[in-house]
């Protein structure tokens, strides 16, 4: 424990030592008039943390500043109208293959709309043949009766004949 406080009080003389040295050379700076004026005008950057307020006053430096400054948004600005472009670029591609595939899909639908309309045409033409044809059975059935015919008798015959085979 008697270390560690030794270590403490060492390690605080120590930053004291170091804190009292930077406001001597800070003190000396402001009393300096060359520095003084420096100080002052260009380098309030220090205090708020702003680097912009460093060569504000500075012509040379200023008019440099504000030329990097164009030039950077001048170059922001292309590659932000570049990554536009592509992006526009990406998005009708994907519209041109969403088109194709639109295409693509409608060409079957149109196919099987058709084949739905052959085979209800097909269908529509067997209903109207199979009512012709138990007509036909009505009339031809009807006729046998009036000759005499007997259901009870033709299947006999019938089953004779199956079981024949």
């Amino acid at each position: 424990m008697d270390i560690k406080l030794i270590c403490l009080v060492k390690e605080l003389i120590l930053c004291l030592t170091h804190y009292w040295k930077l406001a001597y050379l800070v003190n000396w700076v402001k009393r300096n008039e060359f520095f003084s004026d420096f100080w002052m005008t260009n380098c309030f950057c220090l205090s708020n943390n702003s680097f912009a307020d460093c060569a504000k006053h500075d012509p040379d430096v200023s008019e440099d500043t504000e030329k990097n400054f164009v030039e950077l948004l001048s170059e922001e600005l292309k590659l932000r109208e570049t990554e536009a472009l592509e992006n526009q670029q990406r998005a009708d591609m994907q519209l041109l293959e969403a088109k194709k595939m639109t295409s693509q899909y409608q060409k079957e639908a149109d196919k099987c709309n058709s084949g739905m309309e052959t085979c209800e045409a097909a269908r529509e033409k067997s209903e109207a043949a199979l009512a012709a044809q138990k007509k036909l059975t009505a009339m031809w059935e009807m006729r046998a009766r009036q000759k005499g015919w007997k259901e009870g008798a033709a299947k006999s015959r019938t089953q004779e004949n199956v079981q024949a085979m």
